[in-house]
């Protein structure tokens, strides 16, 4: 399997990290309420985190000192009752941010999800499945911890700091200057240390994605991998995608570890300078026993929170590019979207027509596929759509369906430009039939009824008659609630291919779409289906693609095509009788 595909890296767009957080932040204003709520626990934490260095220094000073062990157990309840609140508070606190990340999470998925699936055919043709699994899943869920700590870590450790700072400084200005000596050197080395972080991170985020990608595809396409015996090759790209992945992790994570020695050392020597100047300089006679394991305490309790904080700041920098990721599918805007004068397209008698269309790929402006096609169909006729691969049949049936917008000219239905009508009534106008038909897990009974969802139990089984389903249908174990793996796993695809013309069925188009339908039906199956397609033909505009020439001899026109346009149409007959691309392709075919 090509390596290639899957070791480029997805082009991902620079966005500043303040504003990817600010808008990460702005999920949890919807949650309001509870983020106050936790506030509020947060405070009464912190302010008993506070007082409990001072309520030591009064008992050692007050109480032990002076011989006052009454007063020392009603402030050592007064203590213990303090921290089993907050205990309790911190428990409650835990639940709620769990609960408000969670629901975060879960929205931002929804919305990811949600907008995925109005994005167009050219953003799913740019990238492998895996790789789009990748936001939805694993960068989402590597933000969990981010929003968790934006609130329980960041504001209280913030003004834990402050307070620790107003309360060492006011108690004792050296001993306060000694304790924050090293802050400088902390800050220029995780300045340092950052600088280069973000960037290795994101390399990670993109071996990731690559390796996902692989998996998927690889997993997906497992029986032509045993067919072609090809495990040995697949086998050594993976371990090449691993190789990468894991490399990038380290050289990421080798700048993150540097965080916690940086700050061991530098709340060490702090440590080592406060206790050097409040014994050796000042002495015992200016510093009380009390004030000195006061400023031991409230030293710690500045050096935690930065330690917790740098910690924060490392998981920022370590999933900030997951969230860059997620936004930057959120904000990548659909190239087909409605109009907001878009009309709704009902009760069409299915007329289409092509007025001088030009169509290229927006990733090859240059290549034309087609250029300046121009049709009429009237209502209920059948047109059926032949030439080479890549001649442009397909691009066709895709610009009436509106998978992709024109580049020049106009697509019409009943005279109405397809871009001036919502694409919801448009598709649904429409019945589209491809050679590779998707099954979703679940009973034939909902594959069928996907077509419609208001379909009846009777109106399933008279589409599964009509194109001849019916009869195997009838032969599973449960029969219609007979429950599909993925994919219609067990089916033969003939099968497949006629629950989806019974899918198809049900939805009773106006306009028909055929591409290479019947191509995966051996000769037998499209003797049995043929009256089915007949019937779904009838009364309806229909757009067959076949390259088997004897499904498409009851076409009322046949169009060549060829070289970006219509080389030749006409009737088999007429075709054939011009001896022209059709009477060769006819030909080649049929020829003895």
């Amino acid at each position: 399997m090509p390596i290639n595909s899957f070791k480029d890296d997805e082009k991902t767009v620079e966005t500043g990290k303040l504003q990817t957080l600010l808008r990460l932040f702005s999920y949890l204003l919807h949650y309001k309420k509870e983020i106050i709520g936790v506030l509020f626990i947060m405070a009464y934490c912190v302010l008993v985190s506070l007082v409990n260095p001072l309520i030591i220094e009064s008992a050692i000073d007050d109480y032990i000192a002076k011989g006052n062990y009454r007063g020392l157990v009603f402030l050592i309840l007064f203590a213990v009752v303090l921290n089993v609140v907050m205990i309790a508070l911190v428990k409650l606190r835990m639940y709620v941010m769990a609960k408000v990340c969670n629901s975060v999470l879960l929205t931002i998925r929804q919305e990811l999800y949600t907008h995925i699936q109005t994005l167009d055919f050219h953003f799913f043709d740019s990238r492998p499945t895996g790789k789009i699994l990748s936001r939805i899943i694993g960068d989402i869920n590597s933000l969990k911890e981010v929003l968790n700590n934006s609130v329980t870590t960041l504001i209280p450790d913030f003004i834990t700091i402050c307070a620790v700072v107003v309360i060492m400084v006011v108690k004792s200005p050296l001993l306060a200057l000694a304790s924050l000596s090293t802050l400088p050197v902390l800050i220029i080395g995780l300045t340092l240390i950052t600088t280069f972080s973000h960037k290795r991170w994101r390399s990670f985020r993109k071996k990731s994605s690559n390796l996902n990608a692989f998996i998927h595809e690889d997993i997906s396409g497992i029986r032509i991998i045993q067919s072609f015996t090809a495990e040995e090759e697949t086998k050594k790209t993976f371990h090449e995608l691993v190789a990468e992945h894991f490399n990038a992790f380290k050289s990421a994570v080798r700048l993150n570890d540097a965080f916690g020695p940086l700050i061991d050392i530098c709340w060490g020597v702090s440590t080592i300078a406060l206790y050097y100047i409040g014994i050796m300089i000042l002495g015992i006679d200016n510093v009380s026993a009390g004030l000195l394991i006061a400023f031991g305490y409230y030293i710690n309790m500045f050096w935690n929170p930065i330690a917790n904080l740098s910690s924060f700041y490392n998981q920022i920098i370590t999933n900030i590019a997951a969230a860059d990721r997620v936004f930057e599918v959120l904000d990548t805007p659909p190239a087909i979207t409605d109009k907001e004068e878009a009309e709704t397209l009902s009760d069409i008698t299915g007329g289409v027509s092509f007025e001088d269309v030009t169509f290229a790929y927006t990733d090859a402006p240059d290549i034309k596929v087609l250029e300046h096609v121009n049709f009429n169909i009237s209502p209920g006729e059948t047109i059926a759509l032949v030439g080479p691969t890549g001649a442009g049949k397909t691009t066709i049936v895709n610009l009436i369906s509106r998978f992709y917008d024109v580049t020049d000219g106009h697509v019409r239905i009943d005279g109405t430009d397809v871009r001036d009508v919502t694409l919801e009534s448009l598709r649904s106008n429409m019945g589209i039939m491809t050679q590779d038909n998707f099954l979703f897990s679940g009973t034939v009974k909902e594959n069928i009824r996907y077509g419609r969802l208001d379909a009846t139990d009777e109106e399933i089984v008279a589409a599964a008659k009509a194109v001849g389903a019916h009869g195997f249908i009838s032969k599973l174990e449960k029969g219609y609630d007979t429950v599909l793996t993925e994919r219609g796993g067990g089916l033969s695809i003939g099968q497949r291919q006629l629950l989806a013309f019974a899918r198809t069925f049900v939805s009773m188009p106006r306009i028909l779409i055929l591409d290479e339908a019947t191509s995966s039906i051996d000769t037998q199956t499209e003797l049995l289906v043929q009256k089915g397609i007949e019937t779904l033909l009838a009364g309806r505009t229909s757009f067959v693609i076949a390259h088997r020439l004897s499904t498409i001899q009851k076409a009322d026109r046949i169009f060549v095509i060829d070289k970006g346009g219509i080389l030749e149409q006409g009737t088999a007959a007429e075709l054939i009788a011009k001896k022209g691309a059709y009477y060769d392709l006819y030909m080649a075919q049929f020829a003895i």
